[in-house]
This record gives C-alpha cells, sequence and structure tokens, in this order.
C-alpha cells in the first residue's frame, strides 16, 4: 500500500520523517528514492531526530555510508548513498560496525539493491513539485506502518 502526502517545507519533511523514524525498529530498512534536491537527506534527519542517535545527520555522498550509534542502546542508523555503489554486497566492504540486522538502514539512490540485504524495505519517493518549496512524497510500507502515518 502507498501514502502520499505533499510537504510545504523543509520542517514538514523532517517532521513526517520523524514520524516514520517513530515506527521503526531494528532490522528495518528505509529506501529513499528522488532526484538530486529532492529532500532525501532533510526526510533521514527528521527519521533520525526521532531515534536519539548521536551525531549530525549529513549526506554520505563522498564516504558512502554514516553509522549513527544510539543514545539510548536502541538500534543504530546507517545511512547510505548507494549512487556510487553496483551491489548493496559492497557495504560489506566499507568497515561498518554496525550489525545490519541490528541497526536501521536508510539508503539514498538505493532502488534495486536493497532487496538484496531486506525482504520488505519501506520505499520512500520524494518529487520536486511545481512550487519549489514543496515535495510530493510517496510511502510505500505495510499496511501497519501506513496506517499509523496518516
Amino acid at each position: 500500500m502507498t501514502f502520499q502526502t505533499i510537504t510545504k517545507s523543509i520542517k514538514e519533511t523532517k517532521e513526517l520523517g520523524a514520524k516514520l523514524g517513530k515506527l521503526l525498529k531494528a532490522g528495518d530498512a528505509v529506501l529513499l528514492d528522488g532526484e538530486l534536491g529532492a529532500g532525501k537527506t532533510t526526510f533521514t534527519q527528521g527519521l533520525a531526530s526521532s531515534l536519539n542517535i548521536k551525531g549530525e545527520v549529513t549526506s554520505p555522498t563522498f564516504v558512502i555510508a554514516r553509522e549513527h550509534k544510539s543514545l539510548d542502546n536502541k538500534a543504530n542508523l546507517v545511512h547510505v548513498d548507494a549512487y556510487r555503489l553496483n551491489t548493496l554486497a559492497e557495504i560489506s566492504q566499507l568497515d561498518l560496525t554496525s550489525d545490519l540486522e541490528e541497526s536501521i538502514l536508510v539508503v539514498e539512490w538505493g532502488k534495486g539493491l536493497v532487496n538484496d540485504l531486506v525482504e520488505n524495505p519501506i520505499k520512500v519517493k520524494i518529487n520536486h513539485t511545481d512550487n519549489e518549496e514543496e515535495r510530493l512524497i510517496e510511502i510505500d510500507a505495510s499496511i501497519d506502518i501506513l496506517e499509523k502515518l496518516k
């Protein structure tokens, strides 16, 4: 099932990310898709804000992956930019200390790759609209998650 909404500002995009983040647990994966500058990292910043993780969330474009440790011994956040990866199996070569099954995985530009790691990733598509500030966001997830997002 798919939930669709338009956010009218960066703040609203982060708030939607935070709302989704509160519903995630260790082992969950979120696949972010969208044009350059659509708001994938902004959405991830909101998601991370609800997880009580250490450090600021920035785009992992040049490092490919960033780990953010949980401050309350819950799931860590692993944030990946898969733009330059051919397969997500390459993540194992990135010297991550977090066990992906015990972390929440967020992958930007990972379309077609995340299924290598998880069975049912949550898919988030972010698109620009005619209004520069607005974003059309579509979330494809389980019915349980979608009902809680509404």
